[in-house]
């Protein structure tokens, strides 16, 4: 009878050691199946984030297009340093286009060349410094913008006359 209670305590250590090994599998079981949900959760997360990343890209090149589209001067009326309706027009593609990167621009005022040097360089720069304040206006750094006066130093067009004197009188964007 002695060995009945041994055999009994043998057959429920058996038993237990059974319940716990089943256990400790169901528990690596279902560590397994949340390493593998945490593993896709990953990659979807990578995935959409890669698209994101595309998606973004794709946007800004087209922001580039459009602003290599309209180009990257901007005229000016006879001794003025106001903003024309085109420029603005041009102007807001390229902010569009420059406010989805860290890029820095150059802005180089240019005129025809009537008026003296001294005041074809400040007029120049006023140029510059008016399209760089609508710039900064519109939400672009005034950090990221560098202005210079070229006054009629480098004309597009050379000769007298109206239709060359209104190519010079620019500011371009670099």
């Amino acid at each position: 009878m002695k060995h009945l209670p041994v055999a009994g305590k043998f057959i429920t250590v058996l038993f237990t050691a059974a319940f716990l090994v089943a256990c400790s599998g169901s528990d690596a079981k279902k560590e397994d199946e949340a390493a593998a949900a945490a593993a896709a959760a990953a990659a979807a997360a990578s995935a959409s984030a890669a698209r994101a990343a595309q998606e973004a890209a794709t946007q800004q090149q087209s922001l580039d297009d459009a602003a290599a589209a309209v180009g990257n001067v901007f005229y000016f009326d006879f001794d003025s340093s106001n903003l024309r309706s085109d420029a603005i027009e041009a102007l807001n593609a390229h902010i569009a286009a420059l406010q989805g990167t860290e890029r820095s621009v150059r802005l180089e005022g240019h005129t025809d060349e009537r008026g003296t040097r001294e005041y074809n360089l400040a007029l120049g720069e006023r140029r510059a410094n008016t399209v760089r304040d609508y710039m900064v206006a519109n939400g672009i750094a005034s950090s990221r913008i560098e202005t210079v006066s070229y006054g009629e130093e480098r004309p597009i067009a050379y000769g007298s006359g109206e239709s060359n004197w209104s190519q010079n009188r620019r500011v371009e964007l670099k």
